[in-house]
């Protein structure tokens, strides 16, 4: 065939036609949408009054999400889900819970009336990784609105929470995490929600905003690890030292951090933000992408 102009464009056209219908298919095929790849956050939420903007943590919350497309979904990993094995909620309307107790009225009566995704908790319920069970008698504990009612205040995402097993170690959790990766490219955003210094019986009330040396030290360990990517040692946090032992009483606030951290690619930023400690407790927060 004599190659002109007409059939050239004729050419190019079938050339881009035959690319989107191969795609098209291979969409189908997958059955989902080929879709960007959302960030994973870590965030330490701290006091449940955080919630109440606005305060510069609740101003950051919100921000954190303008420069990427809204998720279908969110999965939240949060500390207040500390159980024996693995579980994930699988209610179409998933509750508000109110996990405390001595704050104001105005928190009680906040109601977080996400949609639940049933059909994403059935698929991480055929994990081959973790036996992962599916349950409709929790909802979303403040680990997880607190936060949520701030980075999307419509509630107009589908949000899963996926439980902490107690009687695991961090390396096992690590591990597991990365089993989550793919989600991320399926329009599933990852929230990692706890405190990487957590001692409440040390917090001191009268000075809230003077943090202890020991939290310092500890919070300053973590970060260098993380920027370090030393992964393995943060996963065995018990072997970091005296300052880490107290800072981590128990893991149940630490370990949201190694889910975050697992689905970290190797070329992706990791930013830290909201770097504050309060007494015992450390605020700082992170965003992978």
């Amino acid at each position: 065939m004599k190659l002109n102009r007409k059939n050239f464009l004729l050419g190019t056209a079938g050339l881009l036609f035959g690319s989107a219908a191969i795609r098209s298919l291979f969409e189908n095929i997958r059955g989902e949408k080929m879709m960007q790849k959302l960030p994973v956050f870590f965030v330490g939420h701290g006091s449940p009054m955080n919630a109440l903007g606005p305060n510069p943590l609740a101003d950051t919350w919100a921000e954190s999400t303008k420069d990427f497309p809204e998720p279908k979904a969110i999965l939240s990993i949060s500390a207040h889900w500390f159980t024996k094995g693995t579980y994930v909620t699988s209610n179409q309307s998933p509750p508000t819970i109110h996990d405390f107790y001595g704050f104001p009225q105005e928190l009680f009566d906040v109601q977080y009336s996400a949609p639940g995704d049933p059909k994403l908790a059935e698929e991480l319920s055929k994990s081959k990784d973790a036996q992962v069970i599916q349950d409709d008698s929790w909802g979303l504990d403040h680990g997880t609105w607190s936060v949520l009612r701030n980075m999307y205040p419509k509630a107009n995402i589908p949000v899963v929470q996926l439980s902490l097993d107690a009687t695991k170690p961090g390396e096992w959790h690590y591990e597991f995490a990365k089993s989550l990766s793919k989600l991320r490219e399926q329009g599933v955003l990852v929230l990692g929600s706890g405190d990487l210094v957590h001692n409440l019986r040390l917090y001191d009330w009268k000075n809230q905003d003077k943090a202890h040396d020991w939290a310092l030290d500890a919070n300053e360990t973590f970060k260098d690890l993380i920027q370090k990517r030393d992964w393995k040692s943060l996963a065995n946090y018990q072997k970091l030292g005296t300052a880490v032992q107290i800072a981590i009483p128990t893991p149940e606030h630490y370990f949201p951090m190694l889910y975050a951290l697992a689905l970290a690619d190797e070329k992706e930023e990791i930013r830290f933000y909201n770097d504050i400690i309060q007494s015992s407790v450390s605020l700082t927060s992170m965003k992978i992408s």
